[in-house]
């Protein structure tokens, strides 16, 4: 079964999922280069608080939304083994556990601030704060995510959107960091520090791994779904 959906090449789900995914990846960097900014500073007598305030809640609410279908798609995708319980407990897949693992996680934690700000009025301002900061650590684990689990990784215009994307991020974390400099050079080393490592990270890493050989198979891809084994059983098809 596997085998015969392998040749039919990618489904109509398969696409709504990369699709989905893509676009909940840009939602989620658009937040979250609002928020790193701090917008409630750059608002002006055209673009006053409330009005940057909404743009920023919305476009977070917006990326959840997509964020739900691209879940809802890849379960619904007969091709892959992914389940729903998959979008919420991590690292338990039989597909790519790992990398799969990662993007529950980033779900999680996005369930969580969503959550909270519902009911931002009766836990009070400073815990809600406390748990607004787990969207900043969502975006980072999305993002490898979709480098580990995509198929079309090696695409010109995912990896293009994934790269320009991290550039959004680490140009708003400057942005942020160098408005007001000097003062708390503690804070806003840490922060330069981290994105850097970041940026570092995703770009030493991506060569030998998702872009590099047999990253399939070294990511945790059924071996009834990599090529090789099509090609041996429809061999072995054949020569009965």
């Amino acid at each position: 079964m596997s085998a015969a959906l392998a040749a039919s090449g990618p489904s109509l789900y398969w696409y709504l999922t990369r699709s989905t995914g893509a676009v909940a990846l840009l939602l989620l960097t658009v937040a979250i280069a609002l928020g790193v900014l701090d917008v409630a500073r750059w608002s002006t007598p055209r673009w006053p608080r409330f009005v940057v305030d909404s743009l920023h809640r919305n476009v977070s609410l917006l990326a959840m939304v997509f964020l739900v279908l691209h879940i809802l798609t890849s379960v619904l995708d007969s091709f892959a083994p992914i389940s729903l319980v998959d979008a919420f407990i991590p690292f338990t897949g039989a597909y790519r556990p790992f990398w799969l693992g990662l993007g529950a996680v980033s779900f999680d934690l996005l369930l969580a601030v969503t959550a909270t700000s519902l009911l931002r009025r009766h836990m009070g301002f400073a815990r809600w704060r406390a748990v607004h900061w787990l969207t900043y650590a969502s975006w980072p684990i999305a993002l490898l995510h979709g480098f580990g689990t995509g198929s079309d990784v090696k695409s010109g215009w995912l990896l293009a959107l994934s790269i320009a994307s991290m550039a959004v991020v680490v140009a708003a974390i400057l942005a942020r960091v160098l408005r007001g400099w000097p003062a708390n050079l503690g804070r806003r080393g840490a922060a330069i520090g981290g994105a850097a490592a970041f940026s570092l990270f995703v770009l030493l890493w991506l060569p030998s791994g998702p872009l590099g050989s047999e990253w399939a198979r070294r990511s945790g891809t059924p071996p009834s779904l990599l090529p090789a084994h099509h090609s041996s059983t429809a061999s072995s098809g054949a020569r009965r």
